[in-house]
């Protein structure tokens, strides 16, 4: 195995801290999700700020997966999955997240609807990296 950058060998280091930080904003939304939201908003909007926050949440542990994996199998394919779920939760949760927010203010968010599916072949893509990488260690 090459020696790589030093920036390269702590990557994991990286992907695990995002895991810890996002997680705890996952655990904080969901909180503010079932205390705050739950008066305010519809069923249907409920229940889509709710998609958010779980499909965040199982990133995160996606994402710790991609951290542990890396300081094993240090290649670009695996480097890409945890830079792939950190996208894919970003347009995912976050559209969801306008959307809702859109919702509860009557603002239109409407635009933000055909980024939700972006997220999630992100996500997949995240998926299909993790395994080949894996696969190539």
């Amino acid at each position: 195995m090459q020696a790589l950058p030093k920036s390269s060998k702590n990557m994991h280091k990286g992907f695990l801290i995002a895991a810890a930080l996002i997680g705890a904003l996952s655990v904080a939304l969901g909180a503010f999700g079932a205390h705050a939201l739950k008066a305010i908003l519809t069923e249907q909007s409920l229940n889509t700020y709710e998609t958010a926050v779980r499909y965040q949440f199982y990133h995160v542990f996606a994402l710790a997966l991609t951290g542990i994996l890396y300081k094993t199998y240090t290649n670009k394919l695996i480097k890409a999955a945890g830079q792939l779920f950190i996208i894919g939760m970003i347009f995912f949760s976050g559209s969801l997240y306008l959307l809702t927010y859109g919702t509860a203010t009557g603002t239109s968010f409407r635009w933000a609807g055909p980024v939700t599916p972006l997220g999630g072949a992100l996500f997949i893509s995240g998926w299909i990296c993790l395994a080949l990488g894996i696969r190539k260690g």
